[in-house]
């Protein structure tokens, strides 16, 4: 081979790294491209993500809010109902008592026959003449007790 032909096959050489390289830096251009691109949408991924995450952010804070007025009212409710519990209690209490009352007042006064003792329910009522229940006034019945 002579120098010549030896300069021609490096320049030839040459040449075809240089058109490999051209080739290479285009298909880089390219992806640089895509990622430019993919770069912009990721900016605004990001920025719906922020921004989803302040909306999130507040959300829960009215969610705290929200739970802490709950908790109070809740708390208010049942002191209340405990309340009210106890005083039924004491009315219940007292309602016995009055019972008790009543009942010892009903034994005396069956004990001195100022009361007739409760009939058996098998009884028939009483009817007038027309076969019609009768029915008893309140002046009646105030009369019979007194």
């Amino acid at each position: 081979m002579s120098g010549s032909s030896l300069g021609l096959l490096i320049e030839s050489l040459v040449a075809a790294l240089l058109l490999v390289t051209i080739g290479y830096c285009m298909v880089l251009n390219r992806r640089l491209k895509r990622l430019r691109a993919d770069e912009s949408s990721l900016r605004e991924t990001i920025a719906e993500l922020v921004r989803a995450t302040e909306i999130a952010e507040q959300a829960i804070e009215g969610l705290k809010v929200t739970a802490v007025e709950c908790d109070r009212d809740l708390t208010n409710k049942l002191r209340q109902a405990d309340r009210f519990s106890r005083s039924i209690e004491k009315q219940v209490e007292l309602g016995g008592k009055v019972l008790g009352r009543l009942s010892r007042i009903t034994e005396l006064a069956r004990g001195h026959g100022l009361v007739e003792p409760a009939k058996a329910s098998a009884t028939p009522r009483a009817t007038q003449r027309d076969g019609a229940p009768v029915r008893k006034t309140v002046a009646d019945a105030s009369g019979r007790a007194a």
